[in-house]
């Protein structure tokens, strides 16, 4: 089995040694129309060791054509001067100035292809002029400049196709590369959506079915009535995180053509009331203010703002130790304020919050960014800890 280096290197090889063949091709196809007498001039020469010179020094130089396609027509165009003026048979050796003329223009361009059309016109016709001694037939020198053009105009073409494969295969290969960049990138992306969307409403379950369970366990034995009611907040939490993980589990196993597949668990501020029961479940005394008119929001913007309130609060259950919450949403005409503070542990000079910047900071911040938006927490400088996020509301396009 040949390795890619192998294969490499003989095709490296390959045009080299097409070349060489040609080359010999081209002497032996010389030396057999001298040899049969192959006449273009009257009275020609016989062959001698100058002519043999002559073929091999035509043999060597199209065999080197492609490695220095510069210097090849000056050297045939001389040996087919040389060849006229030694009155040798075989009217080949004149012809091949036209293979430099077509190479050169081919690996060079035009404008090169332009000079070589040139120099080999000008040498066809002073080798025609000494070959019939001033008396050539009428039409040849014509033919001469016509073929000339041919070689270079075919050479030109030729350069012209390979350059434009060449062109098209590397815009192709970019084109290529950059959709496959931007599919993983999209396979990053949904994964890290999947991921806020899991981290959310598992964090947000498990916080509430903690603080009731609590709740049940310390009043199991003084309010039983009240335990139960606890016991059945847990499985109405417990009954719509498993709702929500099971959506997401579904899109992860759908192959995306569904356009009526939800992207998503629903969740939207037209459900901030189920948001905000479990905190007061746990004893956190919650206050909404909605200073202006609440207004349909795109999908994209409510769920965001759904989604951050969500993790915010979740954040002051699990880890605030907080008396009261307060929510502030601002409907403005091209935005969407949210501000959720609490007097938790963090209030007070002196005191540090532990709340971090973990991976629920971190998916409140990606939400916002990704909807264009700002996102800022920290403690309050009157005490406690505030969360706001300024999302904008107009479609983009």
């Amino acid at each position: 089995m040949q390795t890619p280096k192998m294969v490499s290197t003989v095709r490296q090889v390959a045009p080299g040694r097409i070349d060489a063949v040609f080359g010999l091709g081209v002497a032996l196809v010389v030396l057999m129309s001298a040899g049969a007498r192959l006449r273009w001039i009257d009275e020609p020469r016989p062959l001698n060791a100058v002519a043999v010179g002559l073929v091999t020094v035509v043999a060597c130089a199209v065999a080197l054509r492609r490695r220095y396609p510069r210097s090849v027509p000056t050297v045939l165009n001389l040996a087919a001067l040389a060849w006229a003026v030694g009155h040798y048979p075989s009217p080949l050796v004149p012809l091949t100035p036209l293979i430099g003329c077509y190479t050169l223009a081919a690996l060079r361009g035009w404008r090169w292809g332009l000079a070589g059309m040139a120099m080999t016109a000008f040498t066809a016709l002073l080798a025609i002029h000494v070959a019939f001694d001033g008396a050539a037939p009428a039409g040849i020198s014509g033919n001469a400049v016509w073929m000339t053009f041919t070689a270079g105009a075919a050479g030109t073409a030729v350069g012209y196709n390979r350059a434009l494969l060449v062109a098209t295969r590397a815009r192709l290969a970019r084109e290529a590369q950059a959709r496959e960049e931007q599919s993983r990138r999209r396979v990053v992306e949904e994964r890290l959506r999947i991921a806020r969307e899991l981290h959310d409403v598992i964090g947000h379950t498990m916080a509430g079915i903690s603080v009731q369970a609590g709740v049940g366990i310390h009043l199991m034995s003084t309010r039983p009535a009240q335990a139960v009611a606890a016991l059945s907040t847990i499985k109405q939490i417990s009954d719509q995180g498993l709702t929500d993980v099971k959506t997401i589990l579904g899109i992860l196993r759908a192959d995306g053509d569904d356009p009526d597949q939800p992207r998503a668990p629903r969740g939207g501020l037209d459900q901030l009331d189920a948001l905000l029961d479990p905190v007061r479940a746990a004893g956190v005394r919650t206050t909404l203010n909605v200073p202006h008119s609440a207004r349909p929001l795109p999908a994209a913007v409510d769920l965001a703002a759904y989604r951050i309130i969500q993790e915010a609060l979740t954040n002051v259950v699990r880890h605030a130790r907080a008396r009261t919450v307060q929510l502030d949403l601002c409907y403005g005409p091209a935005q969407l304020v949210i501000e959720i503070r609490d007097d938790g542990k963090g209030a007070g000079p002196g005191h540090q919050d532990d709340r971090g910047d973990g991976h629920g900071m971190t998916g409140m911040r990606e939400r916002a960014v990704a909807l264009s938006g700002q996102f800022t927490a920290g403690p309050h400088p009157d005490g406690g800890f505030q969360v706001r996020c300024v999302i904008p509301t107009l479609e983009r396009p």
